[in-house]
This record gives structure tokens, sequence and C-alpha cells, in this order.
């Protein structure tokens, strides 16, 4: 049983998932973690730990590679006795969350002639792009990160999924949800005011999970729009500019092609990678992104990816991999 669950549940269940080769588990649960202080999204050097909630009912899930087969996965989710219909839906949550049916192939061709990037991808081949586990979660994790550095972003997002997501505790430890919108919907802005947000972005967070749980605002709906009409709608709502609506689409919804150029971190690390004297506004930076049309979502991956490496995130990761032997991808899945 992977580490970063401590005790036995009620029951378990696992599920066997296989990934388009090649996949790294490890860079891709760093992807989705960010960083090593997200409460949230967990990474314990084996297993991909999560809570996730289904009709009002708690599971932690992990994932982590077979122990005879490193090209597949296997989804415990544990508390309850999980029907059907939830196993499907945590099972598509998951599959989404790494990129387990994201194709790479095309991109990896393009990197291939570019010397350039070829380097950067061949450092982390194998990550897939991460999707949060729902368009609300990578809104609200956008509208939090806004004007502020990534580290602290996510403090804020501990403490909200601290102070109203559901729980589930495992032995002495307590592991937290990210909240819904009707765990959020009758607060008065203050209570998350008082957790270090302003207040306007508190005012925006309620008066989204009041849409939402009103019947007036359907997030996930969007997934079928346009990038157009998607980032209109999203930019009616308070709060969201361009930037958090860009960030939803990519991390919410999988629109690899999207990089979120208004984002300052994102464009140092492009201009830090393609050693440019000068900083990069938005305009120029998405006409140097232009040539890697239409990946520009993934270079977004690539340069969170590239922050982390520089910071030591990832030693672990490498260590992990001396010695060892690397799978060949199956043939069409190189």
């Amino acid at each position: 049983m992977p580490s970063c669950v401590a005790d036995e549940f009620i029951s378990q269940t696992a599920l066997s998932l296989q990934p388009l080769l090649p996949f790294r588990l490890d860079l891709t649960a760093w992807a989705l973690r960010r960083r090593p202080q997200n409460l949230i999204d967990r990474w314990d050097g084996n297993a991909y730990c999560r809570v996730v909630v289904v009709n009002d009912d708690t599971f932690e899930i992990s994932v982590a590679e077979t122990a005879k087969h490193r090209d597949e996965l296997t989804v415990s989710i544990e508390g309850g006795e999980p029907d059907r219909e939830t196993k499907q839906v945590i099972k598509r949550a998951v599959e989404n969350a790494v990129g387990v049916h994201v194709d790479l192939r095309d991109f990896y061709r393009l990197a291939a002639q570019d010397p350039k990037l070829a380097r950067l991808v061949n450092r982390f081949r194998g990550m897939k792009p991460p999707q949060f586990f729902s368009v609300f979660e990578g809104l609200i994790n956008g509208i939090a990160c806004q004007q502020l550095s990534l580290s602290l972003g996510l403090q804020l997002l501990n403490r909200l999924a601290q102070s109203f997501g559901l729980t589930v505790r495992q032995g002495y430890s307590v592991s937290t949800a990210f909240p819904r919108p009707q765990d959020l919907a009758n607060l008065k802005p203050e209570a998350i005011r008082k957790l270090g947000f302003n207040f306007q972005k508190a005012r925006a967070m309620v008066e989204i999970c009041r849409a939402i749980v009103e019947g007036r605002l359907d997030l996930e709906a969007l997934r079928g729009a346009s990038d157009e009409e998607a980032l209109r709608r999203l930019m009616q709502l308070r709060g969201v500019g361009r930037w958090t609506a860009e960030y939803t689409l990519l991390r919410g919804m999988g629109r690899w092609h999207i990089f979120p150029a208004g984002d300052q971190g994102a464009r140092n690390s492009l201009a830090h990678w393609l050693r440019l004297r000068k900083p990069l506004d938005t305009a120029r930076a998405e006409r140097f992104l232009a040539r890697w049309k239409p990946y520009g979502g993934l270079i977004y991956f690539h340069m969170l990816m590239m922050g982390l490496d520089e910071a030591g995130y990832l030693q672990a990761c490498d260590d992990r991999l001396d010695g060892e032997a690397v799978s060949t991808p199956a043939a069409g899945h190189s």
C-alpha cells in the first residue's frame, strides 16, 4: 500500500490504468503539485495521493506504478464502498489529472527539430500535462494566485481547504479535499478574507460559488465552448481577468495550446530559458511562442518543471532512476 495512506479504511477498491508511453508518474505528480507545501495534491516519492469527493462521499485515492509493470498504474480508492458510477467518476478524473490518454508524439517530433527545445523536453520526457479535478478548481486556483507568488498562492489554498473542505481522517493525520462550491457558497467574504485573501478575491469566490449552487453558472459546460466563448464567459465573472481565464482553460480544461502569456512568472521563465537580456512583455512572448504552435501550454508546463528542477525539488526523481532500467515505449507510443 502506498505510504501516503496511513491506516486501513473500511474498504479498498483498486482500478488499473495504462498510460500512453512514455510516461513518468513522478514528474507528472510534480507538475500537479507545483510546490512541496501543497497539502491537496500530495506526492511521497512513490504515490500521488489526494482526497476526492463524489456525491458528498469522501475517498482517499492513491495512484502508483504497478509493482510488476512500470507502464501500468494502480488507483487505490479507500473509504466507504464506491458504486460503479462513483468508480467511473474517479477513474475519469484521475485519467485527466495525470494525462493518461494525452498523446505527445507530435509535440516530441516538433521538439526534435529545435535543439534547444529538444534538450528541455528530453529532460522531462514522460511528464504529461496535468488537469485539475474540475474546472471550478482551476478557476479558484487562478483567482487565489493572482498577483502573488505561486508559493504564497498555494499557502492560501491550503488554508481554504483546511478551513472549509471535507476531511478524511487516517489515524492521527487528517487530509482535506479541495472545497466544493457548496462548501463556500453560504460564507461571507470576510470568512475567506481572514485566511489571507484580499476582499476582492474573497467576494469573487463567494459570488461564483453561489452562482454555481443556484444553477446560474455551469463551469463544466464551458468545456464544450470555443476558446473565445469560454474566455468571454469566464471574464464576465467578478475577479476574472484574461490571465485567470486562460489559466482555467489550460489547467482546468486541458487546452494544451494555451500559454497564459499574462503570467509574469511564466514569461520570466521563458526569457530565462531563451537567455534574453530584456524581460518579455505579453506581445513579445506570444511572438516567441508562435514557433511552437499549437503547444504553448506544453511549453508553459516545461517552464514550471524547469523552475522546479532548478530549485532542487526534482532531485529525488533523478535519484530514483539511478541504476534503474528505463522501459522502452511500446510501438506507436513513443
